[in-house]
C-alpha cells in the first residue's frame, strides 16, 4: 500500500471508557461500568463539525479506552455523521480497538455490517502469567477464542503483544511470539513496555528492561518477523506486504488527520488540533487549535517519518548538512529520494532524529 502524504485523511475518534484501567496504560481512560452515550453525543457531533468539509476520509479508527464497549447504534451514528460531513473513500478503513473481554463474535458481526473492515484486538501476552502482570482481565484462552471468531468476520485482523516485561527470556518471548505467529494474522503490533511516571507501574517503581536486553528483544522480534513474511514496515509494526495499517500509516507519512474525543489530536495543515484531556471537561469545551510554523511541521514529520523501516523519509524533512553524518554512523541509508533508517539507526532513533533536525 504506497499513498502519497496528500492522499491520505484520516479522523481518529477516541472512546475514553474501559472496563478496568490497566497499570502500564497512560492513555487518557477511565474504567467504568455503564455509559450515558446520550450525554456523550453533542459533543462527539460538535467535533465532528470543526473537520473540514470536502475532505475525502481514507481511514476511520476507533481507539480508546475500549471502543469495542461503545454500542453499535452509537458507532452507526458517529459513523452516520462523519459520511454527512465529508466523503468516504470506496476503499476507507474503519479499525477498531477491542479487548478480548469486550467483545464477542454477536458484536463483531454488527460492527462489520456498519463498515468497520479491520479488527484490532489488545491481547498483550499469551502467556497466563503476563496477563497477570499487565493487569489484563482476559485468559489466554479467552484471546485464542477471539481472534477464531475474528477470522470469520475479519479480512483484517491485527494483535497487539508488549514484551520486554521484567524477567521475560530471549527464549520465552520467542515462544510466545511463535504462538501468535501460529493464529495466522496479517498484522502485529509489538511494543516493548514503557513506564510511564503517571501509571500505576510507575508509581510502583516497575523498571524497564536495560537497553541491552531490549535491544536483543528487539532484533530477536525482527528475525522472527522477517523469517514468517512479515516484516517491520514501522518501528512496532510487522504485517504481511498490502495488509499494512492505513491509518497509522497517515500519521508516519505526515499526512493530515482529525481528533474526535476526549483528548484526542489533530493535524490540519499547520494547525495542530486539541481536545479537551478528560471527558468532564470535554463536553462543554470546543476543540482548540495551534498554528505551526513551517519548520514545527516539518520536524514532526522527520520524526514520524524515521520510524518508517522499509520507506522512510523524504530528503527534504532532514536538515541536509546532517545526513552524510547520520550515514557514516551506520544509522541511515539514502535511497534515491529517501532516507531510510538502517537497524542500528532504529535503535538509535530518538539521537538519529536529534542529529537531522535543522539547529
Amino acid at each position: 500500500m504506497k499513498s502519497s502524504c496528500s492522499d491520505l485523511f484520516g479522523v481518529y475518534i477516541h472512546w475514553p471508557y474501559c472496563l478496568s484501567k490497566c497499570p502500564y496504560c497512560d492513555f487518557a481512560s477511565c474504567p467504568t461500568a455503564r455509559v450515558d452515550e446520550s450525554l456523550l453525543w453533542p459533543a462527539y457531533e460538535r467535533d465532528i463539525l470543526t473537520i473540514p468539509q470536502g475532505r475525502n476520509i481514507t481511514s476511520v479508527f476507533f481507539g480508546g479506552g475500549t471502543p469495542s464497549l461503545m454500542t453499535p447504534a452509537f458507532c452507526e451514528r458517529i459513523l452516520g455523521a462523519l459520511s454527512k460531513r465529508c466523503s468516504m473513500a470506496g476503499d476507507v478503513e474503519m479499525t477498531i480497538e477491542a479487548n478480548p473481554d469486550a467483545i464477542d463474535l454477536s458484536k463483531m458481526r454488527d460492527f462489520r455490517s456498519l463498515g468497520i473492515n479491520r479488527l484490532s484486538l489488545g491481547v498483550q501476552s499469551l502467556l497466563p502469567e503476563g496477563l497477570r502482570f499487565l493487569g489484563r482481565r482476559h485468559t489466554v484462552q479467552t484471546a485464542i477464542q477471539r481472534i477464531g471468531e475474528a477470522h470469520r468476520v475479519f479480512d483484517h485482523i491485527n494483535m497487539d503483544l508488549i514484551y520486554a516485561r521484567p524477567h521475560q527470556t530471549e527464549e520465552s518471548w520467542q515462544w510466545e511470539l511463535e504462538q501468535a505467529l501460529d493464529l495466522g494474522l496479517s498484522h502485529y503490533s509489538l511494543y516493548q513496555l514503557t513506564i510511564e511516571p503517571q501509571t500505576a507501574f510507575g508509581r510502583q517503581g516497575v523498571a524497564e528492561a536495560d537497553s541491552e536486553t531490549a535491544a536483543r528483544l528487539y532484533r530477536l522480534t525482527d528475525t522472527l518477523m522477517n523469517e514468517a513474511g512479515l516484516p517491520a514496515y514501522e518501528v512496532s509494526n510487522y504485517a504481511v506486504a498490502g495488509e499494512e495499517c492505513r491509518h497509522n500509516l497517515t500519521y508516519w507519512r505526515g499526512a493530515d488527520y482529525a481528533g474526535i474525543g476526549p483528548a484526542a489530536h489533530g493535524r490540519l495543515g499547520l494547525y495542530a488540533t486539541y481536545q479537551a484531556p478528560t471527558v468532564e471537561t470535554w463536553l462543554t469545551t470546543p476543540m482548540q487549535q495551534e498554528l505551526l510554523t513551517e519548520k514545527e511541521r516539518q520536524t514532526e514529520r522527520l520524526m514520524m517519518g524515521l520510524r518508517l523501516r522499509q520507506e522512510g523519509t523524504p530528503k527534504t524533512w532532514a536538515y541536509a548538512p546532517h545526513i552524510p553524518k547520520a550515514c557514516a554512523l551506520g544509522w541511515l541509508v539514502c535511497q534515491g529520494d529517501r532516507l531510510i533508517p538502517t537497524p542500528a539507526g532504529t535503535l538509535m532513533l530518538n539521537r538519529l532524529t536529534l542529529l537531522l533536525m535543522e539547529p
